[in-house]
């Protein structure tokens, strides 16, 4: 079998690889741009085949789909910061819409017949009321960003191809999920690198936040994209899903977590940065993850909260690590 995934220098398409790796008997390749850092996938290059392109260049993603003729694609490449959605509104549509359309077109113009991961996410649903909580697939659309709308234009496009096409595509939309890998602009994962910061003496004892009392429910990347495979195995093609964990926390919560696992939490102090509140935030997402349930028998997060965040503290431990010994 042969796999493409978009975006697999990332946080989650790195994580998707490895699981792949692990599934075995299946060719792995990954769409990079030429410019895309490697460090994510440094411990498996010499196990998967990478393909340079950009989707935002149909002829690029054409070509390259004839020659790969992939039986599924796991379309995981995004502009996915929030914030910079914001300052970047253009950009992030065209990268998460245009992006998405020009993959779906050239599978389309090439006759393939791939199955189709689209991978949306819980910012389409925005602020949901607190008496429409938890949040499931039929809950409407309330983008509250930049990001948010650019996925809504994503996820339906993914539905679009299914219903006028008969393309097999399938769409999740994942919460908050987090593990080691993930960009250092993340709050979890600031936090995290803050403290490894602390730890080595490079940084004060002290973590900036913003707005930490949004509410979050949590899952571990190697848990989601477990769900991402055994969903594609389902072929529930125009399908959407819901992939969520089952721990809720405030972010105030998670950095607390975070800093009871350091050697320095006694000397650790927060303090509220202005520039790192949104124009308009999300305050709370619950996610009921029953259709996927329904749908993978037996499905559930396997990785406790906990394990992740100390995975996570770890992995930022083991890169700064890894830096002071290269300077």
């Amino acid at each position: 079998m042969r796999v493409l995934i978009t975006g697999i220098t990332g946080f989650v398409g790195s994580h998707l690889a490895d699981y792949l790796l692990k599934i075995g008997n299946i060719e792995v390749y990954g769409l990079k741009r030429w410019r895309s850092p490697l460090d994510n996938i440094e411990h498996i290059l010499d196990k998967i085949k990478l393909v340079n392109g950009d989707l935002r260049d149909f002829r690029s993603i054409s070509t390259l789909l004839n020659d790969i003729n992939p039986d599924k694609i796991f379309h995981l490449a995004a502009q996915s910061f929030v914030p910079t959605s914001f300052t970047a509104p253009m950009d992030t549509v065209e990268a998460n819409v245009l992006g998405t359309v020009n993959l779906l077109e050239a599978v389309r113009y090439k006759k393939l017949d791939p199955i189709i991961h689209i991978c949306s996410t819980s910012e389409v649903y925005g602020n949901v009321p607190k008496e429409e909580q938890p949040i499931t697939e039929d809950t409407h659309f309330r983008p509250q960003n930049p990001y948010g709308y650019s996925k809504c234009g994503e996820d339906l496009a993914g539905y679009l191809y299914f219903k006028a096409y008969g393309m097999k595509t399938f769409i999740t939309r994942a919460f908050s999920h987090t593990g080691p890998r993930r960009g250092d602009v993340f709050a979890a994962s600031s936090f995290a690198r803050q403290i490894a910061r602390i730890e080595y003496d490079i940084q004060p004892p002290v973590i900036k936040v913003g707005n930490v009392d949004s509410v979050r429910t949590w899952m571990d990347v190697r848990d989601t994209v477990e769900a991402y495979w055994l969903l594609s195995e389902k072929r529930n093609f125009g399908e959407a899903y819901i992939v969520g964990g089952n721990t809720t926390k405030t972010i105030k919560e998670v950095l607390d977590t975070l800093i009871s696992f350091s050697m320095k939490k006694n000397e650790i102090k927060i303090e509220t940065d202005p520039t790192l509140f949104r124009p308009a935030d999300i305050t709370l997402q619950i996610p009921d993850n029953s259709k996927l349930q329904a749908t993978i028998e037996g499905w559930k997060p396997k990785i406790p909260f906990e394990v992740t965040m100390r995975d996570l503290l770890d992995y930022w431990r083991y890169r700064i690590r890894r830096n002071l010994r290269a300077v």
